[in-house]
């Protein structure tokens, strides 16, 4: 690892080339401190990968052209997000690692208060800053519980009332089960220690799985409201009509792995 890497930025694109571009133009505010006084401050030491999952609106040349400074790996087929972006934790030399979604845009110094957040809280493995939606709205399932049998039931019982289970505009950090894979950020000793993310997931679940491994560990996972990320969401995943059976794919595959093989049997009989 490189000493003077405080962030690697890994995100995962496949045809979303002029979101991804945004992403990267909201860069360096992203990675700015907030001034102090009349001090001028400047991004912290960080590098960008970028993995592109076999994009044919031409994301990976125009990347090649006019961002030099960004590493890119270019996949010959779609890998996915567990393998896209294990291909870059490998290669990662920051302090921090972020998953960033190619959808969204880092508002300016963002990702900086991140990285102070983490620092203050040395048992924190990951964390996230708050997600909201185009419209500024808090973003629905920026965290949660793990999803047991009683938590689904819970959250099923509360959309026939119209309600959720989590207020997603808390105002004060919050320890977490799980955080969101948009924009998570990941110690880079916890994730030496626990290892990347699972690769039988191919996508939705990823990041549940993830951050239960790192709690296993002895970590802990926030959700930092004090730092803010806007997410469009959903802008690869409208490309793929196989989304929504992936997603309940996932959730058996987790239960299988955490629950046991009876209860993923019985929830595969449901959805």
């Amino acid at each position: 690892m490189l000493p003077d890497v405080d962030l690697s930025v890994i995100i995962v694109t496949w045809n979303v080339r002029e979101l991804a571009l945004a992403c990267l133009r909201a860069l360096p505010e992203a990675l700015t401190p907030a001034p102090t006084g009349a001090a001028q401050t400047s991004p912290l030491p960080h590098e960008i990968i970028v993995v592109d999952n076999a994009s044919t609106d031409g994301t990976a040349g125009l990347l090649r052209s006019d961002y030099p400074h960004v590493q890119l790996l270019e996949n010959s087929e779609n890998l996915g997000f567990a393998r896209a972006n294990n291909r870059a934790l490998a290669l990662a030399q920051g302090r921090y690692v972020v998953l960033l979604n190619a959808d969204t845009e880092p508002r300016p110094g963002s990702l900086a208060a991140m990285i102070r957040f983490m620092d203050a809280h040395a048992r924190c493995g990951a964390a996230s800053p708050r997600l909201v939606r185009p419209d500024g709205a808090p973003q629905p399932y920026a965290f949660g519980k793990d999803p047991s049998p009683l938590y689904l039931l819970c959250r099923a019982l509360a959309h026939r009332r119209g309600t959720y289970l989590h207020d997603w505009a808390v105002r004060e950090p919050v320890q977490v089960d799980w955080v969101s894979g948009a924009c998570l950020v990941a110690r880079r000793e916890t994730v030496a220690q626990v290892g990347g993310l699972d690769e039988r997931i191919f996508m939705y679940f990823e990041d549940n799985d993830w951050c239960r491994r790192m709690r296993a560990a002895g970590w802990e996972v926030w959700y930092n409201p004090g730092a803010e990320v806007k997410h469009i969401g959903g802008a690869s995943l409208g490309q793929n009509p196989h989304a929504r059976a992936a997603y309940y794919e996932s959730l058996v595959y987790f239960y299988r792995k955490h629950y046991g093989r009876l209860p993923a049997a019985i929830l595969r009989r449901l959805v």
